[in-house]
């Protein structure tokens, strides 16, 4: 998927650690106008709200289930959802995800060890033609409700970035952005052990060796230059910085176009949240996307040491076609899409989330994961582009409970009779 955060989810990302993926959706309008983006923007005042509690746990049907998925974590039958379930935009943009998702969602392994492909089979049939504007009706009535594990819902949310950017280095668009270079290699290390199985490791050949790739600091000194690999240029090192923080993006070029670049791999060195280190020296006080902004741009040549003790560095390739792709293997949507980790939560699932925060609360659909995206009811809630967007994203932090949508009849076989 994308190579994702929080900021809440953004400044999870940065105080933590990254997601993966590549999805950025398309416009609907044409080329964005090139605009400069404030670094002084404020995070989006948050809207609280009462979230509903969860549920008393119930112990998994099956005690010998692998306890690193949902199934082995156990499942607690949820309330009916006919009331749950608002009406309006957020509902039917969850619908038109979810049909996206069904193809790849009857055929997929569930992971979570929730559901079989053929569970889906009713709901995915029902939803081909399923009028909109009661999209609300449609998850209430094909659909029952889960808790998984305790239920309590932790979530962040990222975006789309826009950023200054040419495809060609001329004044003012001096930062590299760089395709993935040939010789960064992975290494599936199960092939030697199988005590190792499941564990990879990135770097490249030097001599007889094997030896890790070269971090961000050298990347940034020019270690790469001079061999082709340059995709496009950026006009400041910071909005970049967040941009490989994201994993995807556009650069809107100096000709009023719009260029979309997509994750494409990462060098393989630990990802550091410098949010976390600026807080920690007293650099900064809260802590959200934009006073770290705001910090780097105030200090440049200490923020550009700061960017550089983050050793990971993100590659890039352009985007083209229908849209940004998820880790299910479709396109993402705007306030509709969530990353969720699939051992929890199976990929194309819708989710209802009940939160202390209202923007996020309602029904959206797991077609992404992340890298900071772990454990049951964590989840990074997709917002978009633009402004809004990232108001919204990088000051997002909500907890409350969350609720999985299991197609009727499937909960049966999870929850102790």
């Amino acid at each position: 998927m994308i190579a994702r955060h929080s900021g809440g989810a953004l400044l999870a990302a940065l105080m933590l650690s990254a997601c993966a993926g590549g999805m950025i959706p398309p416009s609907a309008d044409g080329p964005a106008p090139v605009r400069p983006i404030p670094s002084g923007e404020a995070a989006t005042r948050p809207v609280p709200a009462t979230p509903r509690p969860t549920l008393p746990v119930e112990l998994p049907a099956d005690p010998a289930l692998d306890k690193g998925t949902a199934a082995g974590l156990g499942v607690t039958r949820g309330p009916d959802i006919a009331s749950l379930i608002p009406s309006g935009e957020r509902a039917r943009l969850a619908l038109q995800a979810f049909r996206i998702s069904c193809p790849t969602l009857m055929k997929r392994t569930d992971a979570s060890g929730l559901t079989k492909g053929s569970d889906w089979n009713n709901a995915c049939a029902a939803a081909s033609s399923w009028p909109e504007a009661s999209a609300s009706e449609f998850f209430s009535r094909y659909f029952e409700a889960v808790q998984v594990g305790d239920g309590a819902a932790f979530v962040t949310g990222y975006y789309e970035p826009e950023i200054a950017g040419s495809r060609t280095r001329q004044p003012g668009y001096e930062v590299p952005i760089y395709r993935r270079p040939t010789d960064l290699i992975d290494v599936d290390l199960g092939q030697f052990s199988d005590s190792l199985k499941g564990r990879t490791i990135r770097g490249k050949v030097n001599g007889t060796k094997f030896v890790p790739y070269d971090d961000r600091s050298q990347i940034v000194s020019g270690v790469l230059a001079g061999r082709g690999l340059e995709l496009a240029y950026a006009a400041d090192p910071v909005e970049f910085f967040f941009l490989q923080v994201q994993g995807s993006g556009r650069l809107n070029l100096p000709d009023g176009g719009v260029m979309r670049i997509g994750y494409d791999g990462q060098n393989g060195r630990d990802y550091t949240g410098i949010g976390k280190l600026m807080k920690d020296r007293g650099l900064i006080q809260a802590g959200s996307m934009q006073d770290i902004m705001q910090y780097l741009r105030a200090h440049p040549a200490e923020g550009a040491a700061i960017m550089n003790e983050n050793k990971s560095f993100v590659f890039f390739r352009e985007l083209t076609g229908a849209g940004p792709i998820g880790a299910l293997g479709v396109p993402v949507t705007a306030e509709a899409t969530v990353a969720a980790d699939p051992k929890f939560i199976p990929l194309g699932a819708p989710v209802l989330l009940s939160l202390d925060r209202a923007e996020p609360a309602g029904v959206w659909i797991a077609q992404d994961t992340g890298g900071a995206i772990k454990g049951a009811n964590r989840f990074d809630s997709f917002w978009g582009a633009g402004a809004r967007a990232r108001g919204i994203a990088g000051g997002m932090s909500a907890r409350g409970s969350a609720l999985v949508l299991l197609p009727i009849g499937s909960a049966a076989r999870l929850v102790r009779p």
